[in-house]
């Protein structure tokens, strides 16, 4: 039977080569192995995955047309729904999702619907496939600040449904978080990023880089001057968070943010590009989140030693499992239940160590984690060059502070209903910016119910 298979395990990079280089580290199923993982799926009556599914992709269709080796239809199913199946396949946490609702994984193993994804995903480039069919154009336009998933998600629909879309980003290469925040050895930025927001660009997107809107221009402006129909905002969060301990403003302490876009964005992993960034022998990394992996293993590949520090155990380290394996089989140091109070400096100014207190678990806290609480007489230095902090982001008070109307909670992020209708009549905001920093495919589902609720507000302001 079908569910009797065993899931096919994914070729990796051997961990101690790859942790000296920024090429992905997991390469992914071909054709046999591909098929073979799909033949696994019982194709349920009422399947879980795709109500667990943020997007909606009908997830038993398209492994059907794999299994059946018919890949363009695959592509087909999946283009009905995710405009970046290649990258959601390789980011997005489908333990949570789609493959942790997986029938078979009660038992056993759920189906590995993410590295299915993104074999479809990436044949479907290497194919030139044409997987999205466009209505004819409506005459409406909608402006789209951010080229991050939500943007692009949003965007992508819209175009679908016939109207004109331009997208504003602020920096200078298009995809927000994908290009600036995820490392290239999870996310290769040419050969996959760049060539799935071409494919958004092929619907009829208009994109405009190194446009700061609330700046370079203004929202008020893009609905009364512009001609814009409507407004989506899908920023981000991309404002860094620190402790507020003794000591961070020395020398040697940076945001996450600012560490992995010198890394990533500006590519200062590359000796042939001229972009400074400093990590001595000793990193210490704040947090337990996707982006402290993110950053930890980023440093290790730099050459520095790289430590983790998180203020509770493993068991609520909020980052994924994938992501947690990896850093440990590359030799990335864990201090669990500690917590730094101070960073400490020389005469010159400069980091060299971090003291810490260790914690233990008291009683859940309103997130249903174990608050964590500090043990008496525990305090200890950690030596080291730099400390990145990965304490989560909000959303830049920029849009907000220029333009009338728009509220926001006490994070600083967008209040919206549950369709991303903002405070302001005629402008819509989804993602990072609503929510304050969370995953790729839900900033895409929040996009993607943006873009219906657009479609019923110009509809019907032109009735």
């Amino acid at each position: 039977m079908a569910n009797k298979i065993p899931r096919v395990p994914v070729r990796e990079q051997d961990p101690a080569v790859r942790a000296t280089n920024f090429d992905e580290v997991c390469y992914g199923y071909d054709l046999k192995e591909a098929q073979t993982e799909a033949s696994r799926c019982l194709h349920c009556r009422n399947p879980r995955c795709v109500a667990a599914c943020p997007v909606g992709v009908q997830i038993p269709d398209f492994i059907a047309h794999l299994r059946d080796g018919d890949m363009a239809a695959a592509a087909q199913v999946i283009g009905r729904d995710s405009s970046l199946p290649s990258i959601c396949g390789r980011v997005c946490p489908q333990e949570s999702q789609c493959e942790g609702s997986c029938i078979l994984g009660i038992k056993g193993e759920p189906v590995a619907i993410g590295k299915l994804e993104r074999f479809v995903g990436d044949w479907n480039l290497e194919h030139g496939g044409e997987t999205a069919v466009t209505a004819p154009r409506n005459g409406y336009r909608v402006a789209v600040v951010g080229s991050g998933p939500a943007g692009l998600a949003c965007a992508s629909d819209l175009a679908k449904m016939g109207y004109g879309v331009k997208i504003f980003e602020a920096l200078h290469k298009v995809g927000g978080v994908l290009v600036y925040g995820i490392p290239e050895f999870r996310l290769p930025k040419e050969r996959i990023v760049a060539r799935e927001v071409a494919a958004v660009e092929r619907l009829g997107v208009e994109i405009e880089t190194d446009v700061i809107v609330g700046r370079t221009v203004t929202v008020d402006a893009l609905l009364d001057e512009e001609g814009f129909d409507a407004v989506f905002i899908g920023s981000g969060a991309g404002l860094p968070r620190f402790m507020g301990i003794p000591g961070e403003n020395l020398n040697g302490v940076v945001s996450a943010n600012e560490f992995l876009t010198r890394t990533n964005l500006m590519h200062a992993y590359d000796e042939t590009y001229d972009t400074p960034i400093y990590v001595g022998r000793r990193v210490v990394v704040v947090g337990g989140g996707n982006v402290a992996m993110d950053a930890v293993r980023t440093a290790k590949r730099l050459g520095a030693e790289a430590t983790i520090v998180y203020r509770r155990s493993e068991q609520e380290l909020p980052a994924r499992v994938e992501e947690v394996h990896h850093a440990r089989e590359e030799g990335i140091v864990f201090r669990m239940l500690t917590n730094p109070v101070e960073v400490l400096g020389d005469e010159k100014g400069w980091v060299c160590g971090v003291r810490c207190v260790e914690m233990t678990l008291g009683e859940p806290d309103e997130s249903g984690r174990r608050r964590p609480v500090v043990k008496e007489g525990s305090e200890f230095d950690l030596p080291c060059d730099v400390v990145i902090m990965a304490l989560g982001t909000s959303p830049n008070p920029l849009l907000s502070a220029t333009t009338a109307g728009l509220k926001t909670d006490r994070r600083g992020c967008l209040e919206t209903d549950e369709e991303g209708r903002t405070t302001r009549e005629g402008v819509f905001a989804g993602g990072d910016a609503v929510t304050g920093a969370a995953t790729v495919i839900l900033a895409m589902g929040a996009g993607r119910r943006a873009a219906r609720a657009i479609d019923a507000y110009v509809k019907s302001k032109h009735a």
